[in-house]
């Protein structure tokens, strides 16, 4: 629980160290003078948005290894396993083209991985132990070659760009619809007083609520997207019946799929389980399967 809190409260203080700068530099610059009522908040709530997104991004790596324990490994640990680990995510990012990886091994029952990392030349890929557990090697390559494919595809940048826009727009809306509705409650617009601030932020929170639910549909609709991208890019590198192979393997453990962490389900093979569909950030492991089935097939 300490660990935990000190990762918020790290992550918290370095995105408002980035966006106080940010904004200063902008202050100094006038562009925010320059631009006007709405114009000045639009500048904000962009700010605030991306840099949101972007310093979980920069200090992505960092927080997935703290927060899961990770421990590196290098390919000459002695141990047959975590050797064959680290050589063969060195053979499947040579296929990519991509710089090598930090790899590395973290203690769970869960059976999943997961890349993360601010670019391809900064990433990770972490495996469970219960993976090694649950999985023979061939399935295992095929878990690897699906994270790499997630490094090879830029999703972490993606998602973050995506993620930057969605949080901008929430706070944005939030705000204007916060300022509109105190403005039709109060019948002028130049009165303030504790009472109309007290309006004002009430339904700018409940209007987070609501868009953030909407945005978040939104970024599940992208991932969803980007997990069938990785599953071909995985089929390409290891072989369509080695992810297949994974998928069915998953299928049968999904009950020992970690949802401690929230914030890895996006980074992870299989993720986490949604009530909502629209919520889920991967597709259905059945859906998955029949897509590379499919494609095996043309």
């Amino acid at each position: 629980m300490a660990k935990r809190v000190f990762l918020f409260l790290a992550t918290n203080l370095a995105i408002l160290v980035m966006v106080s700068i940010v904004l200063a530099v902008l202050g100094s610059l006038g562009y925010l003078d320059r631009a006007g009522g709405q114009g000045t908040l639009l500048i904000y709530c962009a700010v605030w948005g991306f840099g949101v997104s972007f310093a979980s991004l920069l200090m992505s790596r960092w927080i997935a290894k703290r927060a899961t324990g990770v421990q590196l490994i290098d390919g000459a640990s002695g141990n047959a396993d975590l050797d064959w680990l680290y050589n063969t995510v060195g053979n499947l990012t040579r296929q990519a083209n991509l710089p090598m990886p930090e790899v590395g091994v973290y203690r769970s029952p869960e059976v999943n991985a997961f890349a993360t990392g601010p670019s391809k030349k900064r990433s990770l890929v972490a495996v469970s132990t219960g993976l090694f557990e649950q999985m023979n090697r061939t399935e295992v390559e095929g878990v690897l070659a699906h994270e790499v494919s997630h490094i090879a595809n830029g999703d972490m940048v993606t998602m973050t760009l995506i993620q930057g826009v969605v949080n901008a727009f929430v706070f944005y809306l939030s705000h204007v619809v916060a300022g509109i509705v105190r403005n039709f409650l109060s019948g002028d617009r130049g009165r303030g007083g504790g009472g109309g601030l007290v309006v004002y932020y009430a339904v700018y929170f409940a209007a987070q609520i609501l868009f953030g639910l909407i945005g978040s549909m939104i970024t599940a609709w992208f991932s969803r997207g980007r997990e069938f991208r990785a599953d071909a890019g995985a089929a390409g590198l290891a072989g369509a019946g080695s992810m297949i192979a994974a998928l069915r393997r998953l299928q049968a453990s999904t009950q020992r799929v970690d949802t401690q962490h929230r914030e890895l389900a996006t980074l992870k093979i299989a993720g986490g389980r949604s009530l909502m569909q629209l919520l889920a950030t991967h597709p259905p492991l059945e859906a998955r399967i029949a897509a590379l089935e499919g494609r095996g097939a043309r």
